[in-house]
């Protein structure tokens, strides 16, 4: 794909692997597009299952005995299986993207060896240069500075060659200029390719093969790191608030505390792997999270047009087809029992809000109060509410001690 895209951009005259990585990441993102639909729809589910999931939590809470253990496991196994979905539901399509996400990091770090058409400028010049006597010894200092272990690296093997000239910064390039001065053929096919490479590597006045983090002398560079962390939070946020209701039904499971943990975790190791990885990797990174933005604000708003009721027997549906095949009774919906959940889910989410509110109008009160300026309105209003608030004491006082004295001649009566 990357290769495809490489020679579409050449032919229309930009030879940027900048471009073919923005390019290249909005393709898959928009291939692995059914699969998060899965996984959001999965959410949507667990979100009404939350509260019998808990409950049956709640139930067993402190028991550890295997009978224990077993009845819990069938409790919820059952609940699941009411609402046709599975425990592995949402990570199965999580499972099957890891590998994809895995083995696009490896094109993006190592692109000249899965782009025949980026390998070729490469080829050419490691091709001349191994035929040059010491030129393992040459390489070996920037092997060294670009942290790759010159002992277990076979710089015989041409692939390995070409690795490293990827990872080759501007003034590595002037510096292997000098160092095979004498070869006439390699200086003039240095000559001729590295103004080629420098420019498909160079994005936005970066290079793409080198990392971010060259000293503690900020450059235009860092802005990658930091846009692939700010990008990968909202991300993590816009997919949370799509599973909203899971979240806060769900605010005592340790699995949610976890969930919550990673959404504040993850953006930050972003930011320290984009600095000591190459920025090709940052750009990846930030297009894929920017990718998912757009594509969760379309989800969410498909969602939440979606029926709960629907995706239950949509659900229902398919595993009733494969419970027939295998000779199986059809399993039917208890829609009393959803009903009920969705009613306590919907009331939680109510209580929250209006608990929100009240917080809100506190704070602003809290606000007037000490930021009021004297002869001003809020001023004024403030001085009313207090002598409101003095006069309800009183009053109040005066209750609680007719009722205190009353109480007293009741005693007293009694004795």
């Amino acid at each position: 794909i990357m290769d495809i895209i490489f020679r579409v951009t050449a032919a229309l005259g930009i030879t940027n692997i900048g471009l073919c990585i923005i390019i290249f990441t909005i393709i898959i993102n928009l291939l692995m597009l059914p699969l998060t639909i899965k996984q959001q729809r999965s959410s949507k589910l667990m979100a009404v299952m939350q509260p019998e999931i808990q409950a049956i939590q709640k139930k067993y809470k402190g028991k550890n005995d295997s009978e224990t253990a077993i009845k819990l496991q069938k409790e919820t196994q059952a609940v699941y299986d009411k609402y046709g979905t599975s425990m592995v539901g949402g990570c199965a399509q999580m499972l099957i993207q890891m590998p994809i996400l895995l083995a696009l990091y490896q094109v993006i770090l190592r692109i000249p060896a899965y782009v025949p058409s980026v390998k070729v400028y490469f080829e050419q010049i490691a091709s001349l240069m191994m035929k040059q006597s010491g030129y393992i010894d040459t390489l070996s200092s920037y092997a060294v500075k670009h942290k790759l272990p010159v002992d277990k690296i076979d710089y015989t093997n041409m692939n390995r060659v070409i690795d490293l000239l990827y990872k080759f910064t501007p003034v590595d390039w002037a510096d292997i200029k000098n160092a095979f001065s004498s070869a006439s053929e390699l200086s003039q096919q240095l000559m001729n390719n590295v103004p080629v490479i420098e420019k498909m590597n160079e994005f936005l006045g970066i290079n793409l093969a080198t990392s971010p983090f060259q000293g503690w002398t900020p450059s235009l560079a860092w802005i990658i790191p930091v846009l692939a962390g700010a990008t990968q939070w909202f991300s993590a946020k816009l997919m949370s608030t799509g599973t909203s209701a899971q979240q806060s039904a769900s605010d005592e499971n340790s699995m949610a505390q976890q969930m919550k943990t990673m959404t504040n975790v993850m953006p930050l190791m972003s930011v320290y792997f984009c600095f000591i990885l190459p920025a090709g990797v940052g750009i990846y990174w930030i297009i894929s999270a920017l990718s998912r933005i757009v594509q969760q604000y379309f989800i969410n708003k498909h969602l939440d047009k979606i029926d709960v009721q629907v995706l239950i027997e949509e659900n229902l549906k398919k595993k009733n087809e494969k419970r027939a095949k295998k000779g199986l009774p059809p399993e039917t919906i208890n829609k009393k029992a959803i009903s009920k959940s969705l009613n306590s889910l919907s009331k939680e989410k109510d209580e929250k809000q209006e608990k929100k509110k009240r917080e809100v109008i506190a704070d602003s009160t809290e606000y007037y109060k000490k930021n009021a300026k004297p002869g001003s309105i809020a001023s004024k209003a403030n001085m009313v509410a207090a002598y409101n608030e003095k006069i309800s004491q009183k009053k109040n006082g005066k209750k609680n001690k007719t009722a205190a004295s009353i109480e007293d001649e009741d005693v007293k009566d009694g004795e």
